[in-house]
């Protein structure tokens, strides 16, 4: 045998015994409970962004009854942003967990 064949014989032996990926090993452990974890995250942020457009709404209304409507604008678009930012997230998480 000669010195090519030699080397490619071992190139292959180290090829087929690398794991194929696409067969799949399954998640990690602990998977679910870390999904569980995110979802509830997930749940408790929603809540406080629809809380956090309430109290700007609510400061808003006052404000405008006062005369001082378009000062909380910066507020509502804090709390617009931090909504774009948890959808975001939200939509990563699934793509990364599909």
């Amino acid at each position: 045998m000669t010195m090519t064949m030699q080397v490619l014989d071992a190139g292959q032996q180290i090829l087929a015994a690398v794991p194929d990926p696409s067969t799949g090993g399954g998640n990690p452990p602990g998977w679910s409970k870390l999904l569980m974890v995110l979802h509830w995250v997930f749940l408790a942020v929603t809540v406080l962004c629809v809380a956090g457009f309430l109290v700007v709404g609510g400061r808003m209304a006052i404000a405008y009854r006062r005369g001082e409507g378009s000062e909380h604008a910066g507020g509502l678009g804090a709390v617009c942003l931090a909504c774009v930012i948890i959808g975001s997230a939200s939509g990563l998480v699934s793509t990364l967990t599909a």
